[in-house]
């Protein structure tokens, strides 16, 4: 974080750091709630609200930022508590927070996008451009190269994270690459590679090495130009600037049934370490909504070509054996009966998300809440059934 943040994280860890009260006494509260003109019908969204507000006040800790998203719109959105809970702060839909692996989403997309030109190869072994790889313990002499599509499908074997993780997710952004490479002479294979669905926040990370060097460009700095710019995502960092920093959602944690921001507070002066490409963003519900729309096929067709992204979604590997689920390449599969919805949690300390879409009725569905319980599967899928 820039030295002129000091002060105000102190405080914000200080108050955040006692175990503060909880935010039941805010209900009652006119939450805000924005409604696209252009939707006839307003059943729909009192439906949503009757969920959410439900699912919130299971709780009633902190806030929830929810948006629903058809096509190429955020047709509606509404935030429900507290962006901060010291002061009594009331969430608002342009709040920022952290959508932790959300971020992977963005990572598979530049290597997508790099496959596409043929800069690189969904089987190119990965040590062609990350040779840091071999310090990573325990690869059976008989297994030939992992390769990038292992990385991006959670099928390469690796860990999810490295022993003594703590040591390696703390860390300034600008040095996450070295992080890691230091992080991965203490990552060990868990797995011969390709033979199983194993998640790993490390092999994301390597991916996220391998994008940088073939394109050419820091891994953040590509993400930016071809990614982030592009969509339009103005309110969307891998570390926030004193401009965005203000709207900021505290982070909370359940400690001793309170809500308790510091390790909240720590982690955003102390810096994620070597989880930069895989779990690193900030952004909004309006920002996230924009890369819903564009995984629903209604993004800038410059991104990403339409064809080639729809095979993409052709590619599933089913992590368990009743088919309730899945993982592709950056996306996550979820399945309640014949209904399905593709995208990605999130979840970092005081923060969890949630970006889900279903692309047969172009709906999208994002949550963004600052406290460490996320809402439930259960919950999301009542409203895709709304819509659906």
């Amino acid at each position: 974080m820039q030295l002129g943040r000091r002060g105000f994280i102190a405080t914000m860890g200080a108050l955040a750091g006692a175990k503060l009260a909880n935010a039941a006494s805010f209900a009652g509260q006119d939450y805000e709630e924005h409604v696209d003109p252009k939707q006839p019908n307003g059943d729909r969204f009192r439906k949503v609200n009757e969920i959410v507000s439900a699912e919130y006040a299971r709780e009633g800790v902190a806030s929830v930022t929810v948006g629903i998203v058809n096509g190429a719109d955020l047709i509606w959105s509404k935030s429900y508590g507290l962006a901060r809970i010291e002061d009594q702060q009331a969430a608002k839909v342009d709040n920022i927070y952290r959508i932790g692996s959300i971020t992977k989403q963005f990572t598979a997309i530049g290597f997508l996008q790099l496959v596409h030109k043929g800069t690189l190869h969904l089987t190119d072994p990965v040590e062609k451009y990350v040779p840091e790889i071999d310090a990573v313990l325990g690869r059976p002499s008989y297994s030939p190269p992992i390769t990038l599509v292992q990385l991006a499908t959670h099928t390469s074997g690796l860990d999810r994270e490295p022993a003594d993780a703590n040591v390696y997710t703390a860390g300034p952004v600008k040095n996450w690459d070295q992080t890691l490479f230091t992080a991965l002479k203490h990552t060990k294979y868990l797995y011969e590679p390709g033979t199983r669905q194993s998640y790993s926040n490390v092999g994301y990370a390597v991916l996220g090495v391998a994008v940088g060097r073939a394109a050419g460009l820091p891994y953040i700095t590509y993400a930016r130009q071809n990614i982030l710019d592009p969509l339009g995502l103005k309110n969307t960092q891998y570390e926030l600037d004193s401009a965005l920093l203000p709207r900021l959602a505290h982070g909370y944690d359940d400690h001793d049934g309170k809500p308790d921001g510091a390790d909240s507070a720590r982690e955003l002066q102390t810096g994620r370490g070597y989880k930069v490409p895989n779990g690193a963003l900030f952004t909004t519900v309006e920002d996230l909504s924009k890369f819903v729309s564009f995984e629903l096929g209604h993004g800038p067709k410059t991104l990403l070509d339409a064809a080639f992204y729809e095979d993409i979604h052709k590619r599933i590997f089913s992590d368990d054996e009743s088919l309730g689920g899945g993982y592709g390449i950056g996306f996550q599969l979820i399945r309640r009966n014949n209904l399905i919805l593709a995208g990605h949690s999130g979840s970092v300390a005081g923060y969890t998300a949630g970006a889900y879409y279903n692309k047969k009725a172009s709906v999208g569905i994002v949550y963004l809440r600052n406290y460490g319980r996320p809402l439930r599967t259960s919950a999301l899928f009542d409203i895709a059934e709304v819509f659906v």
